[in-house]
């Protein structure tokens, strides 16, 4: 009989960015990379992504959605994804959603394993704040948690994010039989 697994306590910190980043870094040296804007992403490429970049700080909302579900997210015209590509591999992604003119939530950024520690992360998110201000909104906002890496909350604040409020939430692991089926789903 399959196991769930528990139910992990989460402390959540919302973010707020009113100016673009004063920060300026330069493009990673000896690696090759690449940032593409999708439209319409494939599901199973949105899916791989998200579980690549997620599954280790336990991001499982999107995987519970259904195809329609995940479709009419993703394929809103207010929903933006890019993908990085490392040395010809996607490497990780940025998504973000244009709530109205003034605000705009970055509402998904991280890294493939395989990227992880060769310095692009900074990089990285320097290029998804670029292009959100590019936009010119009044506001950018982000979420994290103490589930995410362990200094996401410090590299958003330096880049200019502030904390607006905290609270806690509970995130419930993928079961056995929710990975299976996401296996099953390709």
């Amino acid at each position: 009989m399959a196991k769930s697994p528990s139910s992990l306590s989460a402390h959540i910190t919302r973010l707020e960015m009113t100016s673009p980043p004063k920060a300026s870094l330069p493009m990673p040296v000896n690696i090759q990379t690449a940032i593409m804007r999708t439209t319409e992403i494939p599901l199973p490429f949105y899916r791989h992504l998200y579980r690549q970049v997620g599954a280790r700080w336990q991001w499982v909302d999107r995987l519970r959605l259904t195809d329609e579900q995940l479709t009419a997210t993703l394929h809103d015209k207010r929903n933006n994804i890019s993908v990085l590509y490392v040395n010809g591999a996607p490497g990780g992604f940025y998504e973000y959603f244009c709530q109205d003119e003034d605000t705009i939530e970055l509402s998904h950024f991280g890294l493939i394993e395989h990227a992880l520690g060769l310095g692009i992360g900074k990089w990285f998110l320097l290029q998804a704040l670029y292009a959100i201000w590019t936009l010119n909104p009044k506001r950018v906002l982000t979420t994290t948690n103490n589930l995410d890496h362990p200094r996401a909350l410090q590299l958003y604040q330096m880049f200019g994010f502030s904390p607006v409020s905290t609270g806690t939430g509970i995130v419930r692991p993928l079961s056995d039989k929710e990975l299976l089926e996401l296996a099953k789903r390709g």
